[in-house]
């Protein structure tokens, strides 16, 4: 048997875990001096309540998980003689599957035999979120593993991810995107442009003034890069702007027909916290990131 395996940072929650059957592998952040592990220590993601705490001043921080806690976690599937495929955040963003490399080498000596695939969607958020529902799609189809392992080495790098933040003092408090102009984009209006490149790492490609040439730039790269854009679906992730999220839903619509298959979903508060809040992104199908 082989057994799915996500992670929060991958915009999976418990619903969509549960529809696929994916183990939900919760990725911590710590704010106000509590840390806080997604849909363990609360049900229900309250995306108003946490932004709130950003608007007013909480900038959060996260933290790898160790390796105890992995062998915690994967240890009872391979006891069980059953092999795993997780679908993951970026690698490049995080010392996270250190600390996993080391418990799965443990557990094969324990376990001989035993597999553990990975897919590194080289994003985060709702990038690692399309990859994960269309390799959710394919176990559901039957689809084995070798067959979606050649499929993710030809496919992750076409999905692409771009998005505006509202606020550059959270990228620079994480220090996680690379390219980021000094200046207070607040003060100034202006919304720096970000993707996920082929590396797995978040990069400043421009900024706009204005939230609507922000946005405007996001739906030109989707007109440029877009490849069978209706073969799959698009999602719309944003940090609790959901009326920014409706209406580049209804522009993709407008654009490519009521028919295209989108997704609004809110981001993670793991990831969000890196971003801050009224950020809006688009992730779709593309020739190349």
């Amino acid at each position: 048997m082989l057994k799915l395996f996500t992670d929060t940072d991958c915009d999976v929650t418990p619903e969509i875990a549960a529809q696929y059957g994916y183990g939900l592998i919760s990725m911590p952040y710590a704010i106000d001096g509590r840390t806080v592990y997604p849909y363990e220590d609360f049900e229900t993601f309250d995306a108003r309540a946490f932004y709130d705490q950003l608007r007013n001043g909480a900038l959060p921080n996260t933290s790898a998980i160790s390796r105890e806690r992995y062998m915690e976690i994967f240890e009872p599937v391979f006891a069980n003689g059953d092999d795993i495929l997780y679908v993951h955040f970026s690698r490049a963003m995080t010392a996270t599957f250190d600390a996993m490399d080391q418990a799965v080498a443990e557990l094969r000596q324990r376990y001989p035999g035993r597999k553990l695939y990975e897919i590194d969607t080289k994003g985060i958020t709702i990038v690692s979120l399309n990859i994960a529902l269309e390799v959710g799609d394919m176990v559901k189809a039957g689809k084995p593993v070798a067959e979606i392992l050649e499929w993710a080495k030809a496919e992750v790098d076409r999905f692409a991810i771009y998005f505006f933040a509202d606020d550059l003092k959270f990228f620079r408090h994480s220090g996680r995107v690379s390219g980021l102009a000094a200046t207070m984009g607040t003060l100034l209006g202006v919304r720096p442009i970000i993707y996920m490149n082929s590396e797995g790492k978040m990069v400043s490609i421009g900024s706009e003034r204005g939230r609507v040439r922000a946005i405007n730039r996001l739906m030109q790269y989707v007109k440029e890069l877009g490849d069978d854009i209706k073969g799959h679906r698009v999602i719309v992730g944003h940090t609790d702007a959901p009326e920014i999220a409706a209406e580049v839903a209804a522009r993709l619509k407008e654009q490519y027909g009521d028919d295209l298959q989108v997704q609004t979903v809110v981001v993670n508060p793991t990831t969000g916290g890196h971003c801050g809040p009224d950020g809006v992104g688009i992730c779709f199908h593309a020739i190349h990131r």
